[in-house]
């Protein structure tokens, strides 16, 4: 089955894309606009073909990437990827695009994850297993997407937080979840300060007037403690 979660529905599906293998072959074809947002979740598409709204959406996962990425670099933590990482997992039936995905250091040097390279352009593409931590930004068209089916998907693979940010509207939502037992549990704030046991840090997303009125976010970290 297909969904489409905006009226642009501009993608065609192939009959033949029924398994995780096969869209694979799909989402590395020239088929698949490159501006598309595709989801395989347990045997179903899910196509989201709307635009991103530059401030509340655009400019909060770069935000994230600036701030993350540059930790996990001058730490020697690992890597932090941006928006483009297609991330699979075979136990859960998944592939997906999240708005960011961070493996530590001791990620990459396990057999939690492996590299695969495209059958077309050579080189890699998708990252298979479990990665540490992954976000997602909501959108207009992704509410359902974000809160209750990645909610559960990123629960099967095993993930250890689900970053999730909604901040269309203030105030802004900015939760860490944490992977239990009976599924992901919101951890508790201070101050809006959230604590994120994979970095070892605590965070706070905050959002003041920018340029020309224009919202402009900041992330900010801490250490643990010092809170």
């Amino acid at each position: 089955m297909v969904h489409f979660l905006t009226d642009e529905a501009d993608v065609s599906v192939p009959f033949w894309v029924v398994d995780l293998e096969s869209f694979r072959r799909w989402a590395d074809s020239d088929d698949v606009p490159e501006k598309s947002r595709i989801l395989y979740l347990k045997g179903e598409v899910w196509v989201d073909m709307g635009t991103q709204q530059v401030f509340t959406h655009v400019e909060v996962k770069t935000e994230f990437t600036v701030v993350l990425g540059g930790l996990a670099k001058s730490l020697g933590l690992g890597k932090f990827f941006g928006d483009g990482l297609l991330l699979s997992n075979v136990t859960a039936d998944y592939v997906g695009v999240p708005d960011g995905v961070f493996l530590s250091t001791e990620t990459l040097q396990s057999d939690r994850v492996r590299w695969l390279e495209s059958e077309r352009d050579g080189g890699c593409v998708e990252v298979e297993g479990t990665p540490d931590l992954v976000l997602e930004v909501v959108s207009r068209s992704s509410v359902h997407k974000d809160t209750v089916l990645l909610r559960k998907a990123y629960w099967e693979v095993g993930i250890p937080e689900y970053w999730l940010v909604d901040a269309r509207q203030e105030p802004l939502k900015f939760d860490i979840l944490r992977h239990t037992a009976k599924g992901y549990t919101a951890t508790r704030k201070q101050d809006g300060w959230v604590k994120s046991i994979v970095f070892g840090k605590a965070f706070r997303l905050t959002q003041r007037p920018g340029i020309a009125g224009h919202p402009e976010f900041s992330l900010e970290e801490r250490c643990s403690p010092c809170w």
